[in-house]
């Protein structure tokens, strides 16, 4: 939330503690295609879900996911080539307009 909800030295703070966090999923992963290895499981189901929000936190905070967490993003991108999850996550683009609503709702816009 601090991504879209931030402005100047704020935002940029949150976006190195979200980029953070993403090299730490990054070294949890390890070598494997999954966060359970060779499986789609349980943790990767959780983490997915959270990623529907990334276009937005990328676009306010201006800055590509994959660029500063490669091994994420292709994570991401093996993930959404699976029909059970593409099928059920939320259009990025929605979420995004959604939050453009909230910063103006917020007095941010």
């Amino acid at each position: 939330m601090g991504i879209w909800k931030s402005k100047g030295e704020e935002l940029e703070i949150a976006k190195k503690d979200f980029i953070e966090i993403l090299k730490k999923l990054e070294g949890a992963m390890g070598d494997k295609d999954y966060f359970g290895g060779d499986n789609f499981g349980y943790v990767d189901v959780i983490a997915i879900a959270m990623t529907s929000w990334f276009y937005a936190y990328e676009v306010f905070g201006d800055f590509k996911v994959e660029h500063e967490c490669p091994k994420f993003g292709s994570w991401m991108k093996r993930c959404l080539k699976r029909e059970s999850v593409s099928s059920v996550l939320p259009d990025p683009e929605k979420i995004y307009q959604c939050v453009i609503m909230l910063r103006k709702m917020h007095g941010i816009e």
